[in-house]
């Protein structure tokens, strides 16, 4: 599957539109991950948890993204943005779109 953020794929032609394709998921803090990101509030520096809490996100919304692509029978999606939003305290979804096509 190939995926960018741009309107098409360099060197390939773009054979069918598929349309509107989606993947999200909601993630909720970890008790423990609170604790420490608010030790290191007082100290300053990245918040390592987090940053990883995000990251499984991201994959994860994306690995739907793709399946759902693929269910299809798009072989790439182009313009793929990125949204964040919280859903309830403590909760957040990461949602990812884009448009799915096959590419020749």
């Amino acid at each position: 599957m190939i995926l960018t953020t741009i309107d098409q794929v360099p060197g390939r032609q773009i054979q069918e539109h598929y349309g509107l394709v989606s993947g999200s998921t909601v993630r909720s803090k970890n008790v423990f991950r609170d604790f420490f990101a608010g030790l290191k509030d007082i100290v300053g520096g990245e918040l390592k948890g987090y940053t990883e809490l995000l990251e499984e996100t991201r994959s994860e919304a994306l690995e739907r993204l793709v399946t759902q692509a693929e269910s299809k029978g798009a072989n790439a999606v182009i313009n793929i943005r990125f949204a964040t939003s919280d859903v309830a305290p403590g909760a957040a979804e990461v949602f990812v779109y884009g448009t799915a096509v096959r590419v020749i």
